[in-house]
């Protein structure tokens, strides 16, 4: 999928969980015994989902995810690289490191704008 394809299916639009970071999908979907320690909700079935976004810096330039993930499995349904200037604002953000981060600041701030248009 790309932008536009995204922008387009308001079910899947609807269901993009904002707040969702990697390190909390993990608890939540992999970590089961200890969510309670999180204050995060419980995950009682492979039918709970959550749709959310990823930036993934382990390459030559960072790349977003879209992430369908439940008690199974995780599975990429878009990826998407950044324009320039958000590259540039992103990796000073996480001091050039390698990782995968949550859309947070200018990186959500430009997507917000880009699923809106």
């Amino acid at each position: 999928m790309k932008l536009n394809d995204i922008r387009k299916d308001l079910k899947l639009m609807n269901a993009i969980d904002w707040q969702m970071t990697p390190e909390e999908a993990v608890v939540l979907y992999l970590e089961w015994g200890n969510n309670w320690a999180h204050g995060i909700n419980l995950i009682r079935s492979k039918s709970d989902v959550s749709h959310y976004f990823v930036v993934n810096n382990w390459g030559k330039t960072p790349i977003v995810y879209l992430i369908r993930r439940n008690s199974e499995e995780a599975v990429e349904l878009a990826e998407f690289e950044l324009p320039d200037k958000i590259i540039d604002i992103f990796q000073k953000s996480v001091a050039f490191n390698k990782g995968v981060y949550a859309v947070e600041g200018a990186v959500k701030e430009w997507l917000q704008k880009e699923l809106m248009n």
